[in-house]
């Protein structure tokens, strides 16, 4: 690429003594959802009154305490939701809407009357002050813009004064803080506090990073010092407001938390202009996965993505952090193995721990059996742990590879992701439908005991009727138990001599839906082996079903 200094470097600020990578997280921020304003505008069909108004009640279902509603002097149906909210009375007592307004007269005084009767109002209040923006959309100098802000900041006082009856709260934010030089932006900063203000609720300066630039640590940097040389900085709230252009927006506030931030805007998975604004719902997610509650509710994050999708006509990533499709599931088997592993060993008082995921699914309503998916990447863990969790069926651990293979290969001739409905189908026609070359048709027992209190040892005469690649045997042995007396009616067949070498058997189900499951590992003369699964109601047919399958096995 050749760009012949058309780019330059971000023009970080020198701050030689910075406290902010020492400092730690200790709480939530306050937070504050753009998602009707920010969010809303760059919808390619914005949401009408009614979606928004159940956009709306989501988001106080959620828990946000701060909502901006719109740019009520901008349109007709951004004024017409603010006033249905309010006329509906659908806005709880303890929720601030926030209404976004230039330093213009007109857009002012139309906001004031959107606002009227609300109970909490945060009056936000922004200008662009960049280099770029002075020179190329306002043609002022830093003191003709800083004169105008003045201006507008004493218009909007003396407005607001008319809502006598409303909580106010004054927000101003400095647009393209993060592209603008810092001491012009303290010194703006300074005077907004100053000419609003002290009164009941402090002053909310907005750092806006409207677009990204910068790295995060430069972030960082930028936001301590704007904090610790802000003559005012007791008199206000300090609130961010990221976007996402370099894909680091939940970085940059982060950094900008620990920097001295204690107030977030943004919208539900970064939903926004460009690249998006700071998703809240990952910044929000992350403090949990450390310990802090982030007072917010994702505890259902499949229905609210639903929800999301469904007013917003904008689709979730399926890799988007905690909510897309696929950032609990393992295709790769050593991930499968380690996860599958974990969740067995476990209990459930145990801080979480488990291998490749950062918190438990369970928390934010996702499903366990979302966790392992199958494709030809995976591995025996990921078939043992859908086998077991999906259907009840544990196979012993020498097994697995076996079974691991033969679904793996099913899934690299198919070329696709396998359901776990697919998954036990393929294990089902590999191992406990079979009836070739050996299938038994008639099977019938005689259990010959001795005198009660005897020496004499039990033993079972079995009679089978049975085809063997074709050939049909009538065939009455004995031995110790069933499974031994099948395995002697066998012998007197063509079949290979076998020995049975491994057996495990388990239940699967409950009450009257209750059946055995066996596993047994057959050798022959050779030393080669085969294993075989068997599942009847019966416990001794599931051997013998099971030595069956192990016969009738191919790879």
């Amino acid at each position: 690429m050749q760009f012949a200094g058309k780019y330059k470097p971000y023009n970080a600020i020198n701050l030689p003594s910075r406290d902010w990578p020492n400092a730690k997280i200790q709480k939530a921020p306050l937070w504050c959802s753009v998602d009707l304003r920010d969010g809303n505008q760059a919808l390619e069909i914005p949401m009408g009154i009614e979606q928004k108004v159940d956009y709306f009640k989501m988001l106080v279902g959620i828990g946000f305490k701060q909502i901006e509603v719109g740019f009520p002097s901008s349109s007709d149906t951004e004024f017409e939701f603010v006033r249905t909210l309010i006329e509906q009375n659908l806005i709880p007592d303890d929720v601030a809407i926030q209404v976004l307004c230039p330093f213009r007269e007109p857009f002012i005084k139309k906001t004031i009357d959107a606002v009227r009767g609300a109970k909490n109002v945060i009056f936000h209040a922004y200008t662009a002050i960049s280099p770029a923006h002075r020179k190329y959309n306002f043609n002022k100098s830093k003191e003709e813009m800083f004169n105008f802000i003045k201006e507008g900041v004493g218009l909007v006082k003396k407005e607001t004064a008319a809502l006598k009856n409303t909580n106010l709260t004054f927000e101003f934010s400095p647009e393209c803080f993060s592209q603008t030089e810092p001491d012009y932006s303290l010194k703006i900063c300074d005077m907004v506090i100053q000419e609003w203000g002290k009164s009941k609720n402090k002053v909310i300066i907005n750092l806006p990073v409207t677009v990204e630039t910068s790295m995060p640590n430069q972030f960082a940097d930028l936001v301590e010092y704007f904090v610790k040389n802000l003559r005012a900085r007791q008199d206000c709230v300090i609130s961010l407001h990221n976007h996402n252009d370099r894909g680091e927006g939940v970085a940059d506030c982060e950094l900008g938390l620990l920097a001295g931030a204690e107030r977030v805007e943004g919208c539900l998975f970064g939903n926004g202009e460009r690249t998006g604004n700071l998703d809240i719902v990952n910044v929000a997610l992350n403090l949990y996965s450390q310990g802090i509650e982030p007072n917010l509710d994702f505890t259902n994050i499949v229905e609210l993505s639903e929800t999301f999708t469904r007013l917003t006509g904008m689709e979730i990533n399926p890799r988007l952090p905690y909510a897309g499709e696929l950032v609990f599931t393992s295709f790769s088997g050593s991930h499968q193995d380690a996860i599958n592993k974990a969740m067995k060993k476990r209990k459930n008082s145990e801080s979480w721990d488990v291998p490749y995921l950062i918190i438990d699914p369970h928390d934010i309503g996702r499903e366990y059996q979302e966790i392992i998916r199958i494709n030809s990447q995976s591995g025996k863990g990921g078939m043992a742990y859908i086998l077991e969790h999906e259907f009840g069926i544990v196979p012993p651990k020498a097994m697995l590879g076996i079974i691991g293979s033969q679904i793996k290969a099913a899934a690299d001739r198919m070329q696709k992701e396998l359901t776990p409905e697919e998954v036990y189908n393929i294990f089902e026609e590999k191992w406990l439908n079979t009836k070739e070359p050996l299938n038994v048709l008639e099977i019938t027992e005689k259990h010959i005991e001795g005198e009660r209190g005897g020496s004499g040892e039990e033993h079972v005469a079995a009679t089978a009727t049975i085809e063997y690649f074709g050939k049909r045997y009538v065939i009455t042995a004995s031995g110790n138990g069933p499974l031994d007396a099948f395995v002697a009616v066998m012998r007197r067949t063509s079949a290979p001599v076998f020995n049975i070498t491994s057996f495990h058997e388990h239940a699967i189900g409950s009450g009257s839906n209750t059946h055995a499951m066996a596993y047994v590992q057959i050798t022959f003369e050779d030393g080669t082996s085969k294993w075989g699964v068997g599942k009847s109601s019966n416990v001794g047919r599931a051997g013998i079903a099971a030595v069956v399958s192990a016969l009738n096995f191919e790879e």
